[in-house]
């Protein structure tokens, strides 16, 4: 059997990523460590913080609440409220928003699956930060 050399990710070595709202740092993807199937990372929202209305075309989005309280918006009107250790799946083509209504940050584990056959085809915006009010100003390491 051959070697095997498998990479660990740790969320403060990732760059945060502020486009969308909050501070969103994928963990395990093609490009840090090559999978082939999604990608899996965390999410930090503080209080009043949101990530933008989007969807993925190709992809289900796993949500596993860890710390704190988000109300997802799906399809501009369905609320579903997620609490520590609540999870839910959201389809492909479905549009969601996250917001941070609470009083403490939001931390949440996310998946999607599969893969897009190209990146810049697996997230489309439906709102965009500067017209949503928060604009993402998060900085910092994970806490």
């Amino acid at each position: 059997m051959p070697d095997t050399h498998l990479t660990k990710i740790t969320a403060h070595d990732v760059p945060p990523n502020h486009r969308r709202g909050g501070d969103i740092r994928v963990l395990l993807s093609p490009k840090t460590v090559g999978s082939t199937s999604g990608f899996m990372g965390v999410a930090y929202l503080q209080p009043g913080e949101h990530f933008v209305e989007h969807y993925h075309p190709y992809s289900e989005e796993f949500m596993y609440m860890v710390r704190g309280t988000v109300t997802a918006t799906i399809d501009g009107h369905q609320k579903i409220t997620l609490t520590p250790g609540e999870s839910m799946m959201i389809p492909p083509n479905i549009r969601h928003r996250v917001d941070n209504h609470g009083d403490q940050e939001a931390c949440m584990v996310f998946h999607a699956s599969p893969l897009a056959p190209r990146p810049d085809l697996g997230h489309v915006d439906t709102e965009h930060p500067a017209t949503t009010g928060t604009g993402g100003t998060t900085t910092g390491t994970p806490r």
